[in-house]
């Protein structure tokens, strides 16, 4: 077959936010390339990832989590060339899935998550947190899909995504998706986007706070929402020390 043929375009729905021209530079190699992990029935595993310059393109993650297991994603897209992360988690009974992420940048770069998990069986959970920050002509985007299959009662699952545009010419899109077929479950989400809050930098105006320090600390309030399920503090410090530091080419 022919790589042409099999290969993505915006008219695919997982891809329709997606870079035209980043996408067709993408070979099949790439595609292909999925990063397999299994976590045994009772264990945990937290895994952080940042597709900065070093990382930038797509990287697809498949996890299988087995009875009571966990797994934690925290996540950063802030290259400056397309940057894409998919992760696909399909759950056994009492399992757990957390994913925290941040897109953040300026140029004209589109920085995207795609998550797709998949509730196998009974009493699952999973809670998805993606933040976006985004100026110049910058897009961020989440495309989440959540999928409880048959008989899978007692599910609980949430996706949130929240953004900011720091200039007019920022974008977000996003498409939270939900395929239910048990009847016994709790499935939720949400989403929002929009300018910082003014009236709260006039609060911390009146309090001798400069507007770049206010502006700055807004953000930070706003990105740390992704990291807070985090039990390793220093660890959360640290992903949000490398968002942070990516607000240097912003014009606060």
């Amino acid at each position: 077959m022919n790589d042409v043929a099999i290969l993505p375009t915006t008219r695919d729905e997982d891809w329709r936010y997606a870079d035209p021209a980043a996408l067709k530079e993408l070979t099949a190699d790439v595609l292909d390339d999925w990063r397999e992990v299994a976590i045994p029935a009772g264990e945990s595993s937290v895994q952080t990832l940042v597709l900065d310059d070093a990382n930038a393109g797509v990287t697809r993650l498949r996890i299988v989590l087995g009875e009571g297991a966990r797994a934690e994603i925290y996540a950063i897209a802030s290259a400056s060339a397309y940057a894409r992360l998919e992760v696909e988690a399909t759950l056994a009974r009492g399992a757990h899935f957390e994913f925290g992420g941040v897109t953040i940048g300026g140029g004209d770069t589109v920085r995207e998550f795609v998550t797709r998990c998949v509730h196998a069986e009974p009493e699952a959970t999973s809670n998805q947190t993606i933040r976006a920050v985004h100026w110049g002509r910058a897009t961020g985007n989440f495309l989440g899909r959540i999928e409880v299959v048959k008989d899978a009662q007692k599910t609980d699952a949430a996706q949130n995504f929240r953004a900011i545009l720091l200039e007019k010419g920022a974008t977000a899109n996003t498409k939270p998706e939900l395929e239910i077929f048990a009847d016994d479950v709790k499935c939720a989400h949400g989403a929002a986007i929009g300018a910082l809050d003014p009236m709260e930098g006039f609060y911390m105006a009146a309090r001798g706070i400069p507007p770049h320090v206010a502006r700055r600390l807004q953000v930070q309030a706003f990105v740390a929402d992704a990291f807070s399920a985090m039990d390793d503090e220093a660890k959360a410090e640290e992903l949000l020390g490398k968002v942070l530091d990516r607000l240097e080419d912003a014009s606060l």
